[in-house]
């Protein structure tokens, strides 16, 4: 990700679409996107055509000594470039990178248990449900549940 992209990822969180199914509220500013995906302890990927971010992919890394094998990812996909394999070749790549550059073994992630697209393509990815958050997150005027789900570096052979 280059310091200019921040405005093309501003672009992808002004959907509605995009922030329901984050954490985040709708109507972020250009600076609070850039603060969100810029920094020494986030990594970022992004998806380009024609000069124009399309999708993003990113580690969130710890600074905690202990967790540093460890790193949670969001990604998101701008609206008119869903369904067309974007979000699959980004997460292909980021889990690459965790793999064979980042040392990563675990990689971990909460989606929202409605969002059924995201969960297949995080399933096709390797990740597996490890529970869920009941009720733990506001959207669309009710609470809904999360599923917390996380993929094991494939060459892991430590202790489970």
């Amino acid at each position: 990700m280059e310091e200019h992209d921040s405005k093309d990822l501003h672009e992808i969180y002004s959907f509605t679409s995009i922030c329901e199914n984050t954490s985040q509220l709708p109507f972020l500013s250009a600076t609070d996107i850039s603060r969100i995906f810029t920094g020494t302890e986030q990594y970022t990927l992004v998806s380009v055509i024609e000069g124009r971010v399309i999708g993003h992919v990113t580690f969130f890394l710890t600074n905690k000594i202990r967790n540093r094998h460890s790193a949670s990812v969001a990604i998101a996909v701008h609206p008119d470039s869903h369904g067309k394999g974007v979000g699959r070749a980004l997460m292909n790549e980021a889990l690459n990178q965790a793999d064979n550059w980042l040392n990563l073994v675990r990689v971990e992630l909460e989606v929202h248990a409605d969002n059924l697209s995201a969960v297949s393509l995080y399933e096709k990815a390797g990740f597996e449900v490890e529970g869920r958050k009941r009720l733990s997150t506001f959207k669309n005027g009710r609470y809904i549940d999360m599923l917390i789900m996380s993929r094991l570096h494939p060459h892991f052979c430590g202790p489970t």
